[in-house]
């Protein structure tokens, strides 16, 4: 037990000295204007680099992941399918469907899906 404490040591203090020497090799001093700008082409902007985007574009991307989660967590119920009882496994499986399309349709009534201008 002791020499497995020690090696676990020796290794944490190696890593942890190779990582203050790798920092203190890394460090670069110099700034430069074209490396420091927003843009690597070199040219100076003409606009804001920063462009404001659509909320509602950042509401369907948020609903499309929480959606696609969800249809991930289906693929295994198809798995165990197979090893369950079929009355279970099918009032799960109908829950979970329910509980999606219950989800779709709060959405739809609150007009997040509508792509308005």
């Amino acid at each position: 037990m002791k020499i497995l404490m020690l090696m676990a040591l020796m290794i944490f203090s190696i890593t942890m000295i190779l990582i203050i020497i790798l920092n203190l090799i890394s460090k670069k001093t110099f700034m430069d204007r074209e490396k420091s700008s927003p843009f690597e082409c070199g040219f100076d902007p003409k606009s804001s680099a920063r462009l404001p985007f659509s909320l509602q574009f950042f509401l369907i991307a948020v609903i499309f992941l929480i959606f696609d989660v969800e249809i991930t967590l289906l693929l295994p119920l198809v798995i165990t399918m197979k090893s369950s009882i079929i009355i279970s496994y099918s009032l799960v499986t109908m829950f979970f469907i329910l509980i999606l399309i219950s989800g779709l349709f709060h959405e739809w009534k609150q007009g997040a899906l509508s792509w308005s201008i």
